[in-house]
């Protein structure tokens, strides 16, 4: 892996339309109900999209931009007349990923057989933020027991293409809902979304202090000190910015 090569991602991107995860689920929604979806299951969709990790850093999107996209799309397939279809994220790459997830995860043995493609990633790159997966290409063997995957980050270009050791790729976090604010306890590793004027990331940090606080109209209230692990520096942020762990 080149570990000099310069990485174009100090900038926060503008919002330039849908990313690849949210056009899929779009997809799979319109192929699965077959016709155009009402108006409250796009305004939930929207919604879901807007409280991703994936959106995070992002200009909030409109449920009448996703409707656009639906009717847009719809008139596409039906000029086509053809069906609309997930793309296969998963080539031979996934083999030794999947291996490496049964053996670090605690998967049961017959949950060993799930299909990876209704699984979305996320990959620590050499930035040490982590960053959502749209496709993993191939792997190659670096040792007996090693493996890397080349992976496509979500929103980026081939040239942004990056070899990951499979320690490094895990199942997305899901960002918290006010609700579970209470979940959270000190000492908890949680994925940060770290925004900074020139940058917006995301990483791993550790709870340290809790100042818990009354609800209002406006959800939790409550601050969390915690402490990233890249470069030990701490920082109290609201729960929005806070996403754990899924639970296998």
């Amino acid at each position: 892996m080149d570990h000099h090569r310069l990485r174009p991602r100090s900038e926060i991107k503008g919002f330039s339309g849908f990313t690849t995860a949210e056009m899929e689920k779009m997809d799979r929604t319109l192929n699965e109900s077959g016709q155009l979806p009402n108006s409250e299951v796009i305004k939930r969709l929207t919604t879901g999209f807007n409280r991703s990790a994936g959106r995070a850093g992002k200009p909030v999107l409109k449920w009448t931009e996703a409707q656009s996209w639906f009717l847009d799309r719809q008139k596409d397939l039906t000029s086509k007349d053809t069906s609309p279809t997930v793309p296969n994220n998963f080539p031979p790459a996934q083999d030794c990923f999947m291996k490496n997830m049964n053996e670090t995860s605690g998967i049961s043995k017959g949950e060993k057989g799930m299909d990876l493609s209704k699984l979305e990633f996320e990959a620590k790159s050499s930035d040490a933020a982590w960053y959502d997966v749209e496709t993993f290409i191939t792997h190659r063997v670096i040792s007996s027991s090693e493996y890397e995957v080349l992976v496509r980050y979500a929103d980026f270009g081939p040239e942004e293409d990056e070899w990951v050791h499979v320690k490094n790729v895990r199942e997305r976090s899901v960002p918290f809902e006010h609700s579970e604010c209470n979940k959270v306890i000190v000492g908890d590793t949680v994925l940060c979304f770290q925004e900074k004027t020139d940058q917006a990331r995301h990483y791993d940090a550790q709870v340290i202090d809790i100042q818990r606080k009354l609800h209002d109209i406006r959800g939790c209230r409550c601050i969390f000190l915690i402490r990233y692990e890249h470069d030990n520096s701490e920082e109290s942020v609201r729960l929005k910015r806070l996403c754990c762990r899924p639970e296998l």
